[in-house]
């Protein structure tokens, strides 16, 4: 499984906040600019303390088999995976889903009446914030789940043995 880059999510978040802000522009022109749901903040923030706890949990029981204290839990590899997968997605539909609030609230803070649309705004940049936070736990859970080197190649896969 290849590692999720900073430099890819940044780049979707960009893309999307341009398609975004262009799409928030012809639906204002249409005099139908949609709205903020108001539960996005606190999803994209239930999420993000799930990967969170997650990242903490793993962290905490991968050191204490490393520093063989006696009764350490073991980590079952495929639940490790499975939180690595999950943090991965997460972070991806996070940048997506930040990037198109972040779009609209560019172009609400752009209105001319922006008192009537500023609790959308504060909203949508909540939503950003949040789907930062998401996206730093991620990162940090898929830190923690790498694996490391081994001493052989040096490339990150395990030294063929070699023949005799």
């Amino acid at each position: 499984m290849k590692p999720l880059r900073l430099r890819l999510l940044l780049g979707i978040f960009v893309v999307a906040t341009a398609l975004s802000w262009a799409g928030a522009k012809l639906w204002n022109s249409l005099d139908t600019l949609p709205g903020v749901p108001a539960a996005a903040p606190v999803v994209l923030a239930v999420i993000a303390v799930i990967l969170l706890a997650t990242a903490i949990s793993l962290r905490s029981r991968l050191k204490a088999i490393r520093d063989r204290q006696p009764g350490a839990k073991r980590v079952d590899p495929l639940g490790a995976a499975r939180a690595l997968v999950l943090g991965q997605a997460s972070a991806l539909v996070a940048a997506l889903v930040s990037g198109v609030y972040a779009g609209l609230g560019i172009e609400l803070l752009t209105l001319p009446d922006f008192d009537a649309h500023k609790s959308a705004a504060l909203t949508a940049g909540l939503a950003v914030l949040a789907g930062a936070g998401v996206v730093a736990a991620a990162l940090w859970l898929q830190h923690i789940c790498k694996l490391p080197e081994d001493g052989g190649s040096g490339n990150g896969k395990g030294a063929a043995p070699s023949p005799r």
